[in-house]
């Protein structure tokens, strides 16, 4: 456990000293060793912030200082910490601290107050089923979110009013990770179901064809985070598991449309595995 913390202590360390410049997906895959997409995770899980958002708040943190402590011209802090351009840097500084950069100057008022960032580990080891799943055609609409449960359901609502059978029709949600240092975790998520809808010929592919590590969410979908918490900042970390490149899937086995009582609800969801 030590070991594998001492992975997200490591890009912790490089994100400081780097914080100022683009970071590639390539840099935190050979510091972490892990998958851009499962360090992502296991850092927002484990830290409470995306490698994207940490990036941003040291930013802002050290204009701030230069702010307080130099005479340096607005813009030129800017360019030195990273931004591009005055105006993307006043926005996320004000969306950080509440007030403009040019107030920040003139106010002197102390901001800086947080805490530094100390991964943290679930205190419940999962124990996930290791399954082999055939491949499967699905159907599906997709979206590019930021993993966000109130887009998803707008999905699913629309994916739903192309009427399917009511019995032996399986539903899934397909979720990519795009390789982009954001400050939310940015995706592409497909609602899918095993039968073509009924009113309307949606586009088709594959899914599963492979090994995973199959984890079980009980009650209502609206707390999967709280499962997934659990998978990436503990279980990650004693798997000794490999991972593919795959997307993740949840499977809706028990969903509000058919289980009226949310502690009823059931969501597999499935780690790809090599």
């Amino acid at each position: 456990m030590e070991d594998n913390l001492n992975s997200i202590y490591r890009v912790i360390n490089f994100m400081e000293k780097n914080y100022d410049r683009p970071v590639s997906v390539k840099e935190l895959e050979d510091i972490s060793h892990y998958s851009y997409r499962n360090i992502q995770r296991i850092f927002k899980y484990s830290c409470g912030e995306t490698i994207g958002a940490f990036q941003q708040r040291l930013k802002v943190e050290n204009a701030y200082k230069r702010i307080l402590y130099t005479q340096e011209n607005l813009t030129s802090i800017a360019i030195e910490v990273g931004f591009s351009n005055i105006a993307s840097f006043s926005k996320a500084f004000k969306q950080h601290f509440g007030i403009s950069p040019k107030a920040a100057r003139l106010s002197k008022e102390k901001l800086l107050c947080e805490d530094e960032i100390i991964p943290i580990t679930s205190d419940e080891l999962l124990e996930p089923e290791i399954v082999y799943l055939k491949s499967l055609q699905v159907y599906y609409q997709s979206i590019k979110t930021y993993y966000n449960n109130e887009e998803i359901e707008v999905l699913w609502e629309k994916f739903m009013e192309n009427k399917f059978p009511d019995s032996g029709t399986e539903y899934f949600g397909v979720i990519a990770d795009e390789p982009l240092i954001k400050t939310e975790i940015n995706c592409r998520y497909d609602a899918c179901s095993s039968v073509q809808s009924i009113n309307k010929k949606l586009p088709s592919k594959t899914i599963f064809g492979g090994k995973y590590a199959r984890f079980t969410h009980t009650g209502s979908y609206e707390t999967i985070d709280e499962t997934y918490t659990k998978i990436y900042s503990r279980w990650i970390f004693n798997s000794g598991l490999e991972f593919s490149h795959a997307p993740i899937i949840e499977k809706y086995e028990r969903h509000a449309d058919n289980e009226d009582k949310q502690e009823n609800q059931l969501t597999y969801i499935l780690l790809p595995l090599k």
